[in-house]
């Protein structure tokens, strides 16, 4: 009777936990790396050469490399992605079999005729045939193309500036037209170097780079599948 309990309660759980993992919409986590985490921040240093100087290294200075380099400091991150991939395969398979088997015979040696007709009575049971013939065949192609791209523009804070110079950014851009959000978020890690002298940085020189775009609003909700109807989607075995 336990034994029964249990395997109902078993069966139950495993069905309702993977309907909740298909129940469940796509995330995506914009929580730091572990190595981000991990390697400390680039202490803060302020060497000025003489404050009140043009050439001064202060915050307003008049000569100055404008790019993002503390952390706060603003970098605008230009997001332009290009997806395209075509995957074909073709699979044929074939497979023949055959197999043939004789039984033995008896000879009797010398010319005692009692001898002889009782080899010829075993041959009688013995030699008997066995043969299979068999035969298989198998035959597959799909193929698949896929293009999808998206440019957009977005300004990400400097949150760290990693020991090794590296900087962790992280941005969030939302729009709100005709009762529609779209949200925009990226994240990840860039090198100083990489930043255009216009303070701007390619999303493909992003390392770790997590872009997220979304849509909010009556439309993103008409075109959703209500989570009762999901639901019954992932149960219905017909």
């Amino acid at each position: 009777m336990h034994k029964s309990i249990f395997f109902i309660l078993s069966f139950f759980a495993i069905l309702f936990s993977g309907c909740a993992a298909r129940l469940t919409e796509p995330t995506m986590n914009f929580k730091p790396p572990k190595y981000v985490q991990q390697m400390p921040s680039k202490p803060e240093t302020s060497s000025y050469i003489a404050d009140g100087s043009i050439y001064g290294q202060g915050n307003h200075q008049l000569f100055s490399d404008h790019k993002a380099m503390r952390v706060n400091d603003l970098v605008t991150v230009i997001i332009s992605t290009q997806t395209t991939s075509s995957n074909k395969n073709t699979k044929a398979l074939t497979k023949s079999d055959a197999e043939k088997l004789g039984g033995g015979i008896f000879t009797a040696q010398g010319a005692n005729p009692a001898v002889s007709a009782y080899a010829n009575k075993l041959n009688g049971l013995t030699n008997i045939g066995f043969g299979t013939n068999s035969s298989s065949k198998f035959s597959g192609s799909g193929s698949a193309t896929q293009a999808a791209s998206f440019t957009t523009t977005v300004s990400a804070r400097v949150i760290k500036v990693m020991q090794n110079g590296n900087y962790y950014i992280m941005g969030k851009r939302e729009i709100m037209v005709d009762g529609e959000k779209q949200i925009v978020e990226v994240s990840g890690v860039i090198r100083p170097f990489d930043i255009g002298s216009n303070n701007t940085i390619n999303s493909n020189q992003i390392s770790d780079a997590k872009i997220l775009y979304t849509t909010e609003g009556d439309l993103n909700s008409v075109t959703n599948q209500g989570w009762g109807t999901k639901l019954i989607e992932t149960i219905w075995p017909f």
